[in-house]
């Protein structure tokens, strides 16, 4: 009687211990969905492994709409490997790309996704992008991200902090792109941004300083000292005397997107443009899986460096400097099918 006793309690215990995993486990089912359906890019970014990734989607799409874009992108990567295959044969240098050299690549290891980002090309928007793609629900709406939280290192992992075996796993693995501009309109947004308002103290005082000391002849005391009216031609004198570059690779501001993103030694699977950002960039979160739930941001048009824009500082400047100015971009313009500008006067 006793063991029949102590064997009830024992039962008793034992499904006492089964109701409350279930009605654990029921709580959590329910805490889950009522997360999800609050956040319904955490599920996105919980269940994405194990489908199709971006890569796959790209080369192998599974929808129509999808397959016109290939085409467009790989005229892109054929335009890019053809100017890369002209530049080996007339460079005899070689190099060898360090981690150093991968600081720009924006890595979102959710998606699979590496991006490299050049300054004055829609950057900031697409940091804030990445930023919601890679933060498991942290962030759901890009534009909430102030712009300089936005451009703060530690929000976002880049390439050059995986060890090498890592950094070439994911080189291989993972869909790689980058977003090019006409070469001359962003250099032109670079200038008018960093050397024409007035809140960029710090771009008037290591370059501006430097650049009113060396190209006007009679500067004031008061632009000796803060740099910040420096005027486009000066601007161009100090990109294109070749003591610049001596003394230090250039800004990435105004830095070619060559040398940023090292297309000849990264094989990008897919080259968006400025000028279609939009339509390229929405292409890019589909692939990913991520298109339902996140789109790009708009951008304000009212404020863009146009064309005629660039046309008109390009004006003031000599024959000599728009020549030596096309020969530091020339690669950017050839790798992304930009045509020479019109308004140039080539020597």
């Amino acid at each position: 009687m006793k063991q029949t006793i102590l064997d009830l309690m024992r039962m008793g215990r034992i499904c006492r211990m089964a109701l409350a995993t279930c009605l654990g486990s029921c709580i959590l089912v329910i805490f889950y969905f009522q997360i999800i359906r609050q956040n319904p890019f955490a599920a996105e970014g919980c269940c994405r492994k194990g489908s199709r990734n971006a890569l796959q989607e790209l080369y192998n799409p599974t929808q129509a709409e999808y397959s016109r874009a290939a085409l467009l992108h790989q005229a892109r990567r054929d335009q890019v490997a053809e100017t890369c295959r002209a530049q080996s044969a007339f460079s005899r240098k070689r190099r060898v790309l360090t981690p150093s050299d991968l600081k720009h690549l924006v890595v979102d290891e959710e998606h699979e996704l590496i991006y490299c980002y050049v300054p004055k090309v829609a950057c900031t928007n697409w940091k804030r992008v990445m930023m919601v793609l890679s933060g498991r629900g942290k962030y759901t709406d890009p534009m909430e991200i102030p712009s300089n939280e936005a451009h703060v290192p530690s929000n976002l992992r880049t390439l050059n902090q995986y060890s090498i075996a890592d950094i070439n796993h994911r080189l291989k693995s993972y869909l790689k792109f980058m977003f090019v501009r006409e070469p001359f309109e962003r250099l032109v947004s670079a200038y008018r941004n960093k050397f024409t308002l007035r809140y960029n103290t710090s771009f008037h005082k290591r370059y501006g300083t430097k650049i009113v000391r060396r190209y006007r002849k009679n500067a004031t005391a008061e632009a000796l000292q803060t740099g910040a009216d420096v005027k486009f031609p000066e601007f161009t004198e100090y990109l294109v005397d070749p003591a610049t570059r001596r003394e230090a690779p250039l800004n990435e501001h105004w830095q070619t997107v060559y040398s940023l993103c090292h297309p000849c030694h990264i094989h990008y699977d897919l080259v968006g443009k400025y000028e279609t950002l939009e339509e390229d960039a929405n292409y890019v979160l589909r692939l990913a899986g991520a298109g339902d739930q996140l789109h790009f941001p708009s951008y304000a048009k009212s404020t863009r460096t146009t064309d005629q824009m660039t046309a008109a500082f390009f004006h003031n400047i000599s024959a000599r400097q728009q020549s030596q100015l096309y020969e530091l971009y020339k690669l950017d313009f050839l790798m992304f099918n930009y045509t020479t500008p019109s308004y140039l006067k080539l020597q």
